[in-house]
């Protein structure tokens, strides 16, 4: 995932936890002062994410001498939404449960790096892949929160997330399994306001297997379509997520 592209990301969330704390460093009023207090309580959260592959490539070598390269050369926003349980645990430590669903979609470029010069044919030069994608996540968290300073709590994340494509499958260049596991690890804060607390959060995940589907007989009779398969070694999902809790 693109260093750059992920701290300007986590730049903005600590951003907006600085614009908080500073509105509010002469604030004296605490706002729903026995929030953290319950055991268990309840909310949702909307948001946006960038979905993103990491694409293994082998150097495969066609018959006719092509040489195939697949990358991401760029992330598109989606849209997620989900609700969610939190069970307080200590003080600082809350578990968290927040199933939902996220849409979004990761554009394959594939380039014969091969291609001599005299090639002006541009299905021989560069194709793509438009891969959309419906997850049915099921995140579980450790929340680790620090001390509440006025109406603002930073906090961090950490956990794992299951991953279910209910997008429709297609038969296209690469098939990915419709099952993952991800780690995740994030950051936010929380901010009281007078009747609920608006937590803005950047979350990172991470797919812990290899989606790429290798075995393809619905192309045994298309190597023009195979050879992108056969050019790739391994694809993981990598993801990153900003999200709005209301709790």
């Amino acid at each position: 995932m693109n260093i750059n592209f992920t701290r300007h990301i986590a730049h903005l969330v600590l951003m907006m936890c600085g614009l908080s704390a500073w509105a509010q460093d002469n604030d004296k009023i605490l706002n729903r002062q026995y929030a953290d207090q319950k055991k268990v309580h309840f909310g949702f959260s909307v948001g946006t994410n960038f979905q993103d592959l990491g694409i293994v490539n082998n150097g495969f070598v066609t018959e006719d001498g092509e040489t195939w390269f697949a990358d991401v050369p760029q992330h598109s926003p989606g849209f997620c939404v989900n609700v969610l349980a939190d069970l307080r645990l200590h003080k600082h430590l809350n578990l968290r449960f927040s199933p939902g669903m996220y849409f979004g979609n990761k554009v394959v470029n594939y380039i014969n790096t091969s291609a001599p010069a005299e090639v002006t044919d541009p299905m021989r030069r560069q194709q793509s892949q438009n891969i959309k994608s419906t997850y049915i996540v099921l995140p579980l968290e450790l929340k680790v929160s620090a001390n509440r300073y006025h109406n603002i709590r930073p906090y961090f994340t950490g956990g794992v997330m299951g991953l279910f494509d209910v997008a429709k499958d297609r038969t296209e260049q690469l098939r990915l399994a419709g099952t993952d596991a991800m780690l995740t690890v994030g950051m936010g804060c929380d901010i009281y306001l007078p009747f609920f607390k608006l937590c803005p959060e950047v979350k990172f995940c991470f797919g812990l297997k290899n989606v790429l589907k290798k075995n393809r007989p619905d192309l045994e009779d298309n190597p023009e379509m195979l050879r992108f398969t056969q050019s790739v070694d391994k694809v993981t999902n990598n993801m990153v997520v900003v999200t709005f809790y209301f709790e």
